[in-house]
C-alpha cells in the first residue's frame, strides 16, 4: 500500500499483468541486492558471488521481462537505489495503475 522496497518490488512486478496497483502516496524501490556473507572465509565468498551474480542476472531479467525496458537500463537502474513515486514506477512498468482506491 506504500512501500516496496528491494524484494518486495520485483514481486510487485511479478504479479498478475493489469493487477499491478499503486497508491499515489506509494514509494517502490529497486536497487541491488546484497549479501549476508561479506565476512566469511575466502572460498565461501566466492561461491556466494558466482551464486550472487547468477541471481542477478536472473532478476535483472525478469525485470525486463515485466517493465518492456531494455536490459542495460534495468542493469543501471539496479546498481544504485532508485525510489520512486507511484506513477514513477507506473512508467517504469512496475505498476500498471496509479489509484485512489
Amino acid at each position: 500500500m506504500g512501500l516496496a522496497t528491494s524484494m518486495r518490488s520485483f514481486l510487485l512486478a511479478g504479479g498478475e499483468i493489469i493487477k499491478h496497483l499503486a497508491f499515489p502516496h506509494a514509494r517502490i524501490l529497486i536497487h541491488q541486492f546484497a549479501s549476508s556473507f561479506y565476512k566469511a572465509q575466502t572460498g565461501e565468498f566466492i561461491l556466494e558471488t558466482e551464486e550472487l551474480l547468477k541471481l542477478r542476472e536472473s532478476l535483472t531479467r525478469v525485470y525486463v521481462q515485466r517493465t518492456g525496458k531494455p536490459l542495460w537500463l534495468v542493469f543501471e537502474d539496479m546498481e544504485r537505489d532508485v525510489f520512486m513515486l507511484a506513477t514513477e514506477a507506473q512508467a517504469h512498468g512496475i505498476v500498471d495503475l496509479v489509484t485512489v482506491k
